[in-house]
């Protein structure tokens, strides 16, 4: 495919490339020299499951794929166990090794729904990094100054709020770096928070004697609250790898200007199209077409008459949990004993919000018995059969 077609296509849906002009000249080399360009993207296994937001970023590594170019999937299972701190307000927790391998196992299998499995290179930082004596680790850190780190928008925020920034996640960014070296990248993928990072590994291999690498920044997809970034630490995540029903009912909770950034860039919908339906018509319609793409066509027609069985005809699912109580209890215990919600305060928050009922009756009160046996229904989808026993 000639330059022109590839640029159009690798920047559709990017919010800015360093540098266009040395893409093109890499793509050029790439085509005169019948060589595939190396296009690296990190992922830190924190939690298990790949989420819409992580796709957004895959989505664009497929188009590198379809292009002819070589997918460079980096786990960074030993960078992990510090914790990247793009965009954090706080210390992130280190996970272990056991953790961060289990997660780890399971993002092959998911990934394999987007990209071309059989033609990436899967790769794990710690391969080079736990043989790393502590000196050369040492070393690395004279390619940054702290002036540099300080520099840097989520830290100088911490700081003026007198928060802690630990010396570790200092060392963050120039490991990320680091792993541009060893794999000699041509181009590194990101969203905007990671640019930092992103630049600081053009600097290293630029030390190392190494062509530089562009930089390529996707936007950031916002989680389910409308508000902070999709993120499985902020728990507004929307797995790939969930439940069709679940997937269903959490894309039709997001706001309908959220949906339309979902549509941009979750999807190859035409958006013009999209403005002119009714939003639950359009958000229907992308709830469907994610489950389609990661389950199946068959799956998204379930869930789409589940979803309507249960919130257009107002019926109960055909599964729910079941719970026994000695017809004592009080709602607020028989929602957290039995893990309907998370706590006793999130009880009582649902049932001040008038969230919670039993049968056709709205519950307004913490206090409140269940003596029969009955379904529980909390927020919008959460429901339980109580048995009196």
């Amino acid at each position: 495919m000639d330059i022109n077609k590839q640029l159009e296509i690798i920047k559709r849906g990017a919010v800015e490339i360093i540098s266009e002009e040395e893409l093109k000249r890499k793509l050029e080399k790439s085509l005169k020299e019948n060589k595939p360009l190396k296009i690296k993207a990190g992922f830190d296994p924190t939690a298990p499951d790949i989420h819409l937001g992580h796709t957004v970023l895959l989505r664009k590594l497929r188009q590198f794929q379809d292009l002819g170019h070589e997918v460079y999937f980096l786990i960074g299972d030993f960078t992990a166990r510090i914790g990247d701190p793009s965009g954090r307000s706080e210390i992130r927790k280190q996970l272990n090794r056991e953790e961060v391998l289990e997660n780890a196992a399971t993002y092959k299998k998911q990934v394999s729904k987007i990209l071309d499995i059989d033609k990436i290179k899967v790769v794990f930082n710690s391969d080079w990094f736990e043989a790393m004596p502590v000196m050369e680790i040492l070393r690395l850190t004279s390619h940054a100054t702290v002036a540099q780190m300080l520099a840097r928008a989520d830290f100088k925020k911490r700081i003026s709020k007198d928060e802690d920034i630990s010396l570790l996640e200092f060392m963050y960014p120039i490991l990320q770096g680091y792993d541009s070296v060893k794999l000699e990248a041509d181009v590194e993928l990101g969203g905007t928070d990671q640019i930092f990072n992103l630049l600081v590994g053009r600097d290293i291999q630029k030390d190392f004697a190494l062509e530089r690498q562009v930089v390529i920044t996707m936007p950031l997809l916002e989680g389910t609250d409308g508000v902070q970034k999709m993120s499985k630490s902020y728990g507004n995540y929307i797995g790939i790898n969930e439940p069709a029903k679940d997937i269903f009912g959490k894309v039709m909770s997001v706001s309908d200007e959220l949906m339309l950034k979902y549509y941009e860039l979750l999807s190859d919908a035409d958006l013009g199209r999209i403005k002119k339906m009714h939003p639950r018509d359009a958000k229907v319609g992308l709830a469907e077409e994610i489950i389609s793409q990661y389950h199946s066509k068959d799956k998204a027609r379930e869930a789409r008459f589940e979803f309507e069985r249960i919130f257009s005809q107002k019926e109960v699912p055909s599964e729910i949990p079941e719970y026994k109580t000695d017809g004592t209890k009080s709602i607020v215990i028989v929602l957290s004993e039995s893990g309907l919600v998370k706590s006793g305060n999130e009880a009582r928050r649902l049932i001040k919000q008038g969230a919670v009922s039993f049968g056709d009756k709205k519950i307004d009160t913490d206090d409140f018995i269940i003596n029969e046996t009955g379904v529980v229904k909390a927020g919008s989808r959460r429901f339980l059969k109580i048995i009196v026993v």
